[in-house]
């Protein structure tokens, strides 16, 4: 044997393989990219949210040293705007919009010049010397701008879902019922703060570009731009070696990623594109201001019969987007009577986009303190009355879930956070001036299932190391951390015996890591690769009369520590190396491919959470504190423990922020963002996190992919702002429907 490894490498708390290089400064991000003779483009964005661009000076600019300015005057055509998803493969554009190839403004910040020159100082000098004149319209951002125009599209989410959708007969079932509740819950605007912010550099060698871009999808970005230039996307390779932190405003394609790639073909030399922290308010799409109603029928044991959920909210002029915020809410209970609506409202605004728990974090938000205002006024406990709705089947199919854990994470997390020692009745309880509150709130997101292959490398060298290589990215989820866990499991080879290489197109493709589909396509598609790349060693093994292994059934044979071995009789063994060396190799290599199951499957697809929150509320200031906060949940099987908890720790701090701090506000004069800068744009300090338990409840799930996983990364978010918000009212006595809470509503 050439090593000793731990019976199983999966599931255990490796650190982040790219720890080290990310703390010392050794990581180089896309910003950072350095290529020859590299030019650097600037942004200048529109001053008026509507109307058109009458005229742009460009003149002061050039004077100053741009050695190029492109307006809607000079800038090249995209051959086509794809759609997502796309009939050109699988692009991702961001919206069916591009800027600059006609004068008319849709939204504010919207691009109208990109102002290029040999440093990136001149060029933000340069940019500030553009004088645009505009002819100026009414720009309609907020919802009370466009109430009396809204209206029900045909659907939403890229045209792929109804927008209004039913199932029983909700009306008979509020006629007929013990109790109603009814509420309408507001949540302001959003907007992405990733630490890095988005970039895109292109450099053109011939007829074939080479993009650097931060980005959650380097083959989403390489198919977009292909699509856009009406190129092969073989002539595209994207390539991503670190991304500070994505969240859903890197998963779509935005224009400056395009933009990049036609002024380096325009100008013939390397083009780098970096956004300011206020261009990430304008360039990289939203989380849409929203209103839900949702109206909730039960029986006096509290069983649910009905419940409408209509939600109006926010879209671009261009496209028919809504998050999905009725999905989950409408199957996490099991109601038999049920009326969904999307409503929409043509803004100047980019089209909204995806944001972590995109529609679950606000659907779920909304239900689970409808839930909690109900459970009080029929006079049952929270939890119990979920527990008493919980859905064991898909309500919308009938067909049971892949997995449940559902029922375990709610009386886990009660028990850890010791829900039974809530009193209702006993009225605030205080610590000094502090009012203390308790609340709760459930957790449950899709899981999603690509229909394109997924695919991986495993190469095994001649020294022992096993090299496995996947187009795909790390965007702070400690992929390659994860992957070289699979893979060494696979082939039973400790930790550090295995190098991942990734961040490449022009290694196998993996789709897009959004939606939390990451972990489960890619241990899927590694898991295979391995996999058959130990099938061929086996192979080669029992058929070389040299081989202690020879003639031996492939399925009595297992890897271990670097060598085969009969599973019955350990002690007849035939290293890999030796393997191999007798048969010339100085490698063995397999391209695995995993095919997804068919999303028609007869299953639910669901993971389930849930969290509970310890409130302080200091009734004179209005100032609110989470002191504390547990959480359970149901990911299936959990690849990386620490890695897994970082991701629901993150979850659950932003659920904090989504109840307590960020909203984005318009200037409805002209439509900008009033606040789009971190100084006035609050998120969570290390001073305002909160005690947090975490636990996990591993349930098998056989359907979803190899190893059973089915992802985490947004699930820790969806239903933690509502424990919180429902902790303000056990503290206070006060139902708040606007999120984020702010201190008007508490003094």
């Amino acid at each position: 044997m050439t090593a000793t490894v731990p019976p199983t490498l999966v599931g255990q708390g490796f650190d982040r393989i790219d720890g080290r290089a990310k703390v010392t400064g050794a990581a180089r991000y896309t910003a950072e990219v350095a290529l020859p003779a590299l030019a650097h483009a600037v942004i200048v964005g529109a001053r008026t949210g509507a109307g058109s661009v009458r005229s742009i000076d460009t003149r002061a600019a050039l004077a100053a040293g741009a050695v190029a300015v492109f307006t809607h005057e000079n800038m090249p055509k995209v051959a086509r705007v794809p759609t997502f998803p796309s009939a050109y493969g699988r692009a991702a554009p961001g919206q069916t919009f591009f800027p600059m190839q006609d004068n008319t403004i849709h939204y504010f910040g919207q691009p109208i010049a990109v102002v290029v020159a040999d440093t990136f100082e001149v060029a933000q000098h340069a940019a500030e010397l553009i004088e645009a004149d505009y002819d100026h319209a009414p720009a309609v951002v907020r919802l009370d701008d466009g109430r009396a125009e809204k209206y029900v599209p045909d659907s939403v989410f890229c045209g792929l879902i109804p927008a209004t959708q039913s199932r029983g007969d909700f009306a008979a079932a509020e006629r007929t019922a013990a109790h109603t509740f009814d509420a309408t819950y507001h949540f302001a605007a959003n907007h992405h703060n990733p630490i890095e912010c988005s970039a895109t550099a292109a450099v053109w060698d011939g007829d074939t570009v080479t993009v650097y871009d931060a980005t959650q999808g380097i083959t989403a970005s390489q198919l977009t731009i292909a699509a856009y230039l009406d190129i092969s996307p073989a002539n595209v390779r994207v390539i991503a070696n670190f991304v500070g932190g994505g969240f859903g405003g890197k998963a779509m394609i935005w224009p400056h990623v395009t933009l990049a790639p036609i002024i380096a073909r325009e100008l013939g030399r390397a083009v780098k594109v970096v956004l300011t922290r206020e261009q990430m308010f304008y360039g990289t799409g939203l989380r849409e201001e929203q209103e839900q109603r949702i109206t909730l029928a039960c029986d006096d044991d509290g069983t649910l019969t009905g419940m409408r959920h209509h939600k109006l909210s926010v879209t671009s002029h261009f496209d028919d987007w809504a998050e999905l915020s009725l999905d989950i809410a409408g199957k996490a209970y099991g109601i038999p009577n049920w009326d969904g609506q999307y409503q929409l409202i043509r803004g100047n605004t980019m089209t909204p986009t995806f944001m972590r728990g995109p529609g679950e974090a606000s659907g779920m938000v909304a239900l689970e303190c409808a839930v909690d205002e109900l459970a009080e006024q029929i006079g049952m406990d929270p939890v119990r009355l979920r527990l008493r709705n919980h859905a064991t089947v898909d309500p919308e199919s009938g067909d049971p879930w892949t997995s449940d854990g559902y029922a375990e994470c709610l009386r886990t997390a009660a028990e850890r956070f010791g829900w039974s020692r809530r009193d209702r009745a006993a009225g605030p309880v205080r610590d000094g001036n502090w009012l203390l509150g308790w609340g709760m709130g459930t957790a449950g997101y899709p899981h999603y299932l690509p229909g394109q292959p997924q695919r991986a490398h495993a190469r095994l060298l001649a020294d022992g190391m096993l090299v496995v290589q996947a187009g795909t990215q790390d965007f702070g989820t400690g992929v390659a951390t994860t992957m070289a866990q699979v893979a060494g499991d696979v082939l039973s080879l400790p930790f550090d015996h295995v190098r991942i290489d990734i961040g490449d197109t022009r290694y196998p493709n993996i789709a897009a890591a959004v939606g939390s589909t990451g972990a489960g396509i890619l241990s899927a598609a590694v898991h295979t690769a391995c996999s058959d790349l130990l099938a061929q060693l086996i192979s080669l093994a029992i058929g070389d009369p040299e081989s202690p292994l020879h003639r031996r059934a492939p399925e009595d044979i297992e890897p271990l520590g670097g060598a085969l071995r009969v599973r019955t009789d350990p002690a007849v063994a035939d290293d890999f190396a030796e393997i191999l060396a007798r048969n010339a190799l100085t490698d063995l290599e397999a391209i695995g491919s995993w095919q997804p199951p068919a999303p028609d499957i007869p299953y639910g697809k669901i993971s389930f959470g849930a969290q509970f929150a310890e409130v302080a509320v200091d009734p004179d200031l209005g100032l609110i504190r989470v002191r504390r906060m547990v959480g359970a949940f149901a990911p299936g099987r959990v690849l990386n423990a620490k890695l897994a908890r970082s991701q629901v720790l993150g979850g659950l701090n932003w659920g904090m922020s989504q109840a307590l701090m960020e909203a984005t506000l318009c200037d409805p004069r002209d439509g900008r963002w009033a606040n789009s800068s971190l100084l006035e744009y609050p998120l969570p300090v290390q001073a305002d996190a909160p005690e947090v338990d975490i636990s996990f409840i591993e349930v098998n799930d056989p359907v979803v992919n190899p190893l059973g996983v089915k992802g985490l990364g947004e699930l820790g978010m969806v239903g933690a702002a509502a424990a919180i918000v429902n902790a303000v009212h056990h503290a206070t006595g006060r139902r708040i429907r606007e999120i984020p809470i702010r201190i008007e509503h508490l003094i």
